[in-house]
């Protein structure tokens, strides 16, 4: 059974037992119940809002980490107008511990 879920304005395909690293969500060891968007069960698939109001997917945030950095430069010519910037995202890890089909 799978499930796929919404967190950080992207969809995940998640099992049970698997980790994944996704948009910051809470401190280490936190439980966190993610927004399902769609349950396959075999052959059975559940994608309505009625179905999935019942269904959770829950998680375990196991640690931190961080993505790499991204810097950017802008620049005007002749007007001696220069911007140096940077951006480095932090992430969550997270292992999904259920789904449930409710």
């Amino acid at each position: 059974m799978y499930a796929v879920v919404r967190t950080g304005g992207k969809q995940y395909r998640v099992e049970t037992g698997q980790t994944l690293e996704v948009e910051l969500l809470g401190d280490e060891g936190d439980t966190v119940e993610l927004e399902t968007v769609m349950l396959v069960d075999d052959d059975d698939v559940r994608a309505t809002p009625k179905d999935l109001g019942k269904a959770t997917v829950t998680a375990r945030v196991t640690g931190r980490s961080k993505g790499p950095k991204i810097t950017g430069f802008t620049y005007k010519n002749k007007s001696n107008q220069r911007r140096r910037w940077g951006h480095r995202q932090h992430y969550s890890t997270i292992e999904i511990t259920d789904i449930k089909k409710g």
